[in-house]
Parts: structure tokens; sequence; C-alpha cells
């Protein structure tokens, strides 16, 4: 379970955060909106301690995060908006991988995983390709590969679907859809409400900083005056 109590947090003298409070059970399927600069990834930034609270607290499975950061980055995957920047290594294979090895996996186990998770956004067989030669769609479906391939048991992704062509889109959507049934808990931080909307068990829409609406989604309507695009 993710649990945020009373979150506040500050850039210089803007207030990205003004006292959030949520809390996503295990294997929720919860999707983040809101309009541009209402708070939505500085929030799950806070999930894996990538910044740290100026008040209140974020716990991942009864553990805060600022006490225990490597044990919330091994319970939650994160995928940023701007994947290239999680990108480690030359290849592709070897940058899915980075993260299981690093868990201390056998070998057979690692190549298991690297060759899921490729699958599940249309890159199998494409582990020798180099990272650096990639398109930007690409890049960033080998970053959710990364992610997937540590199965967490919370999978965060910020804005996924953007660069995704229609196969890998449907491609990650199905594995979203594997994930959530055997109990993964996922989080969409998102405007692209296509294809996601009767998937969610739960909306939260933010706006200027703050939770504004929080329900299932055949309340999405009423979010909509917040900024959210229910389009594409």
């Amino acid at each position: 379970m993710i649990a945020v109590d009373d979150l506040t947090h500050r850039f210089g003298d803007a207030v990205a955060l003004d006292g959030v409070s949520l809390t996503i059970p295990d294997g929720e399927f919860c999707l983040l909106v809101g309009p541009n600069g209402s708070g939505k990834t500085t929030l799950v930034r806070h999930f894996n301690a990538l910044l740290e609270p100026g008040s209140g607290t974020v716990t991942v499975d009864g553990t805060d995060v600022t006490v225990d950061p490597l044990a919330a980055r091994t319970s939650i995957g994160m995928v940023f908006q701007q994947p290239r920047d999680q990108l480690v290594a030359a290849t592709v294979g070897a940058d899915v991988a980075f993260g299981p090895e690093n868990l201390g996996l056998d070998r057979g186990e690692i190549d298991r995983r690297v060759a899921s998770a490729l699958d599940a956004v249309d890159l199998g067989g494409r582990e020798d390709d180099h990272v650096d030669a990639l398109s930007g769609g690409e890049q960033a479906r080998v970053a959710i590969a990364g992610a997937l391939a540590m199965e967490p048991t919370h999978l965060v992704l910020d804005e996924p679907f953007a660069g995704l062509d229609l196969r890998a889109r449907r491609s990650l959507l199905s594995r979203l859809d594997s994930l959530h049934e055997a109990g993964t808990s996922i989080v969409v931080v998102t405007h692209d409400l296509r294809d996601l909307r009767e998937r969610a068990d739960r909306v939260v829409a933010l706006a200027d900083g703050r939770v504004v609406a929080d329900g299932s989604p055949a309340d999405l309507g009423d979010l909509e005056p917040h900024g959210v695009d229910g389009g594409c």
C-alpha cells in the first residue's frame, strides 16, 4: 500500500503540493489526472523518495520512504515522463537487465524477465540494439520494459503512452491488464484517458497541488472542468 499523509512540497516560494493525503491500496488501478502544473509528477516522485517532503509523510508497505528509500524503489517500479533520463546502459537488453541484476537474481531468471518485459512493449528480439540509435518512442518502451522487469508490487507510469505507436500502446495495455489481474498496484499519470477509463478502479484529480476529486471512473465527467483531457 502507498500512503500519503498531509504531504507538502515547495520549489522555492512556489507550492507544488499543499496538504495532500491519499492511500492507494494493494492491487488498485488508479489514474492520477489534472492540468499541467497541478502537482501530479511531484506527487509520484515522492513515492520512491526522489523528492523529500517539506512536511508530511509517504509510506510504502508500511515503511517511510525517506527512512528506507531502497525498499521503496524495490517495491515501486517508476517510469518517468522523460524516459531517456532513466536509461543506463548501451544496449536494450543490458538496460532492461540492469535492475534485475542489482537484485542479485540468477542469469536464467534475469533473461526470462528481460524477454518477457521486451515482449510486453513490442521490442522482443532487439536486445542488442543500441539505445542511442532508438527513436524517442522506442526509448520510452525500453524504460517501461526496465520497470516491468523488476516485477514490482506497485507500478507508477508518468504519461507512458506519449510517443508510442498503436501496436506498442496495445501491447503495453495488455501487460498492464495482466499485472492488474495478478494484484500489482498501478498508478498512471496521464492526460490521455483513452483505453484507461474502463480499466481504472479509481480516478484522482489534482489542481494547484491539492486533491480536488477522488472517485470511480463513473465520476469522470465531474473532473473535466479541472483541466482533465478526456480525449487525446
